[in-house]
């Protein structure tokens, strides 16, 4: 089948892949809302309890993390690949590893399942999510201001993706891909997340910025992962070619179908040692 049949199937043949997206950045964001009630909403014991912003900033870096993991290495991230990131789609499509059809949809259904997942945060956390302290975990630039915000989403972007195509792309440690992501999730909140909120996805902020109607400085959170990633592709690229990206999975070691061997078959192209 050509790689334009391909595409054109992919509008309905891959719309599980397309669902399971739109749930795991949902149940993502639903996650970090309630998290962030329990370690951060002064009705919460834990403020009282963990005095130090800092320890708790960590609390939620692990709690996150270990979120962003166990949605990694669930069946349902084994099957779309994990992305729940419109910016690491985009960037696997400028990569050549996915449809545009399916990157389209992609992009569309994380947005919808970040808009969702807060939803349902607020409707079982009720106003507690809405309170001044939570502000539906909206991502905004800190004090130092909308230059250093933006600064920082480039640089955890570009390391982010430089460490999914380094790790995912390693025959030895590709498994661990879904790992490395988690714990470098767990990082950045941890550090950075007093600068710019530590969002790294656009549909991640937007879905607090509906709830929230906390639009400011938004262009920063498009922007800046899109620079950072695809920069990071880049110089990927530049160092090691396009043959050396195998795969727009996070995790491939499985028995889960996978879209992105179904177009890279397609186009005439065979997957790597990486991707078996």
């Amino acid at each position: 089948m050509s790689a334009e049949r391909v595409g054109a199937a992919s509008a309905v043949g891959h719309w599980p892949e397309y669902a399971i997206e739109a749930t795991l950045l949902g149940l993502f964001m639903l996650s970090a809302c309630l998290f962030t009630v329990l370690l951060f909403h002064p009705a919460s014991p834990v403020p009282a309890l963990v005095p130090d912003a800092f320890v708790r900033r960590l609390l939620m870096g692990v709690a996150m993390g270990g979120t962003a993991i166990s949605l990694n290495y669930s069946a349902w991230g084994k099957q779309s690949g994990a992305h729940y990131n419109p910016v690491v789609t985009l960037t696997f499509a400028r990569l050549g590893r996915i449809a545009p059809r399916d990157a389209a949809a992609y992009v569309l259904a994380q947005f919808a399942g970040a808009v969702l997942g807060v939803l349902v945060a607020g409707l079982l956390a009720g106003p507690l999510v809405a309170d001044a302290s939570v502000r539906y975990a909206a991502t905004v630039p800190g004090p130092q201001g909308r230059v250093v915000a933006f600064a920082a989403e480039l640089l955890i972007s570009f390391l982010l993706m430089t460490v999914v195509l380094v790790v995912s792309n390693h025959p030895r440690l590709g498994r661990w891909t879904g790992a490395c992501a988690g714990l470098l999730v767990a990082t950045f909140i941890t550090v950075e997340a007093p600068l710019s909120g530590m969002s790294m996805n656009p549909a991640r902020t937007v879905g607090s910025a509906v709830w929230a109607q906390d639009w400011t400085a938004l262009w920063i959170y498009f922007a800046a992962p899109l620079a950072g990633m695809l920069g990071a592709a880049q110089v990927y690229l530049w160092r090691r070619g396009r043959g050396a990206v195998f795969c727009a999975k996070l995790h491939h070691q499985n028995q889960a179908r996978c879209i992105f061997c179904e177009y890279r078959a397609a186009r005439g192209t065979s997957p790597g040692p990486a991707a078996l």
